[in-house]
């Protein structure tokens, strides 16, 4: 699993550079660092709207989310590591399918808001949008293995695992608007305050 940190501050990193789990250093900006910084955020962010009052279920499935970003970072850390797969992929599918079931069709834009939680799940939901966008930066640069070991262009189940994530983050924060008490958020064009 890499190398773990028993020592935080190595000064290593003074030269602008860092260490990646197989040993390896890069610059602190390059594709593969970025893309581990932009799910880091997220997870922070996440964590964040952990700390709200939110149904059991959810917060249950963010916890879970929180172990796939962890996991996702530790792949992007090690190049040619895989963890991220179709297993993951289904999980988010399927609480996706649940959480827009009982939701009402959307005839308009929504804006971020309503309830402090669905405000945040929504933050969430653009550092994710963040997140994908430096993992296609870095797919296309580095191409990343996919679950069955094989050399992936565009960063395949890391790529998808985001992108599924930001929608269901969506579906989320209109789920914790109802939860709590609150409702969508409605864009209206051309409104003059």
């Amino acid at each position: 699993m890499g190398h773990r940190l028993s020592k935080i501050a190595t000064r290593t990193g003074d030269d602008g550079t860092t260490g990646l789990g197989d040993g390896s250093r890069v610059r602190k900006d390059d594709a593969r660092v970025v893309a581990m910084g932009e799910v880091d955020e997220l997870n922070s962010q996440i964590g964040v709207l952990l700390t709200e009052p939110l149904p059991a279920d959810v917060h249950d499935a963010l916890t879970a989310i929180q172990h796939d970003l962890f996991d996702l970072g530790g792949e992007l850390c090690i190049p040619g590591h895989t963890v991220i797969g179709d297993a993951h992929l289904a999980r988010l599918d399927g609480w996706l399918e649940h959480y827009n079931a009982d939701l009402p069709p959307l005839k308009e834009f929504i804006l971020p808001g309503g309830t402090r939680a669905a405000a945040l799940a929504h933050v969430c939901r653009t550092v994710c949008r963040r997140a994908e966008r430096a993992i296609v930066t870095l797919g296309a640069a580095q191409p990343l293995a996919d679950a069955s070991g094989a050399v992936a262009s565009g960063a395949g189940a890391p790529r998808r695992y985001v992108n599924r994530l930001s929608d269901l983050l969506f579906v989320l924060s209109r789920v914790l608007n109802r939860a709590g008490g609150g409702q969508d958020v409605l864009w209206q064009p051309g409104r003059r305050a």
